[in-house]
C-alpha cells in the first residue's frame, strides 16, 4: 500500500493515467520500479509525466511518508479498495485514492449535497440549516465542502440533527480550510469524515476547488443548491451533478436577490424546486413515515368516537368529494340513515359540505 500512496501523490500525472499503468504492471510496486527507458517507451505518458515520476522516486521516502499518514490518524484508500464510494467509483473521473480523518458515507445510505454561496444572506443559512438538520435527523448523509456560508451551515445542521455528514476539501485533510471552521472540522470528524484526494500537507489552491466539486456531487445522490450568484461555483457543481447523473434542486429567493440568480437558472432550467424538507426526503423515496402513521391514528381516534352509521359514512369519505349517490351505494345505508350519518358528523365537525349534496372529509390537521 506505501507504493499505491507513492503512485497516487504524483503531480501531474492524471488519475486516468495512474490507473493505466496500475493495470498495465499489475500494481504501484511494480511501477515504482519501471526502468527509466520503459516509460519512455509507453505511448500514453508524455515526456514531462515520465519527468514527474522520475522525480518523485528520487525525492519522495515511501516509507517516511506512509509512517506520516498513520500518526495523523489519515487513512488512504485507493480507487480499488472494497471501502472505496460506489456512487464515486461510477463516475467518469473519479480519484485514483481518497485521504480520509474518520470515515467514509455509507452506500446503503442516501446522500444529499448542500452547496451555495460563500457570502450568503441570513435566509440562505437558515435554509441551509434547516435543511441539513431534517435531512440529518432522518438518516440521510450531508456532503458538502466545508466552506463559509451556505456549505458550513448546512453541515452544522446535520450535526445538530445529530446525523453524518462529511466535508470534502481542496486541500490535505491534515489542513483545515477555512481555519475559522476549526471546530466544525473536528465534529466532523466524530460524526462522519474530512476527505480529500490531494496528499497531506497540499495547500488548498483555488485551480483545486473545481475537480473537488465533482467529489461533493460523486458522493451524492442529489445536489441542492442553496443561493448562488449567475457565476459562482455552485453551479459548475450542479453542471457536474447533471452530467453524472444526479438530481438538482434549487432554493428560490427574491427575484430582486443577486444570490437566488443562479438558482431561478437552474430552476428555469428544470433543476427541482425546495419547498420543504418534508417533501424533498418523499421526492427521495425515504418519506415521513411518522406523519402517514399520526394521520391514521388521529382517524382511527375519531372513528372510536362515533356512532355505527356515523362511522360508515365517515370512513367512505375523503378529501375528494362525493355526492348522495355514490355514499349510498358504499355504506348501502338508507337514505335517512344516511343524510342523519351527514349532518351529525358535518355538526361535529368531521367533513364538510363542499357544494350542494357533495361532502368531503375534514383534514386532519385541521381538525386535530
Amino acid at each position: 500500500m506505501r507504493y499505491e500512496y507513492w503512485l497516487a501523490a504524483i503531480p501531474i500525472l492524471t488519475d486516468r493515467k495512474k490507473r493505466l499503468l496500475r493495470e498495465e504492471y499489475g500494481d504501484a510496486k511494480a511501477v515504482y520500479y519501471i526502468e527509466e527507458i520503459q516509460l519512455r517507451f509507453l505511448d500514453y505518458i508524455e515526456e514531462r509525466e515520465v519527468e514527474a515520476i522520475l522525480r518523485a522516486k528520487k525525492t519522495k521516502d515511501v516509507e517516511k511518508e506512509w509512517e506520516l499518514l498513520a500518526d495523523q490518524n489519515i487513512r488512504f484508500v485507493p480507487y480499488y479498495d472494497g471501502e472505496y464510494p460506489e456512487r464515486l467509483l461510477q463516475t467518469a473521473d473519479p480519484p485514483y485514492a481518497l485521504y480520509v480523518k474518520g470515515s467514509l458515507p455509507r452506500q446503503e445510505s442516501a446522500s444529499v449535497a448542500i452547496v451555495g454561496a460563500r457570502k450568503c444572506t441570513s435566509y440562505g443559512e437558515q435554509m441551509a440549516l434547516e435543511y441539513g438538520e431534517y435531512l440529518a435527523s432522518k438518516g440521510v448523509q450531508i456532503i458538502s465542502g466545508m466552506a463559509k456560508g451556505i456549505d458550513g451551515a448546512g453541515q452544522r445542521g446535520a450535526l445538530n440533527g445529530r446525523g453524518r455528514t462529511y466535508g470534502i476539501l481542496g486541500c490535505g485533510v491534515d489542513i483545515c480550510y477555512p481555519r475559522e471552521h476549526i471546530g466544525l472540522y473536528m465534529d466532523i470528524q466524530a460524526s462522519g469524515g474530512v476527505i480529500s484526494e490531494k496528499p497531506p500537507g497540499c495547500p488548498p489552491l483555488p485551480m483545486y476547488f473545481p475537480a473537488r466539486n465533482r467529489i461533493i456531487s460523486g458522493l451524492s445522490d442529489v445536489l441542492l443548491v442553496i443561493e448562488a450568484r449567475q457565476r459562482s461555483g455552485s453551479l459548475i457543481t450542479a453542471d457536474l451533478a447533471l452530467e453524472q447523473g444526479r438530481d438538482v434542486y434549487a432554493l428560490p429567493g427574491p427575484v430582486t436577490s443577486q444570490l437566488s440568480i443562479g438558482c431561478h437558472q437552474l430552476i428555469r432550467q428544470g433543476a427541482g424546486i425546495l419547498i420543504s424538507p418534508e417533501e424533498l426526503l418523499a421526492d427521495l423515496g425515504i418519506g415521513d413515515m411518522s406523519a402517514e402513521h399520526k394521520a391514521e391514528q388521529k382517524s382511527d381516534k375519531i372513528k372510536k368516537t362515533l356512532e355505527n352509521h356515523e362511522n360508515v359514512v365517515y370512513s367512505c369519505l375523503d378529501l375528494f368529494p362525493k355526492g348522495l349517490d355514490q355514499l349510498t351505494a358504499e355504506t348501502g345505508l338508507g337514505a335517512r340513515e344516511l343524510l342523519d350519518g351527514l349532518i351529525s358528523l358535518e355538526l361535529k365537525g368531521y367533513i364538510r359540505e363542499i357544494s350542494k349534496n357533495y361532502y368531503i372529509r375534514v383534514r386532519y390537521e385541521d381538525k386535530c
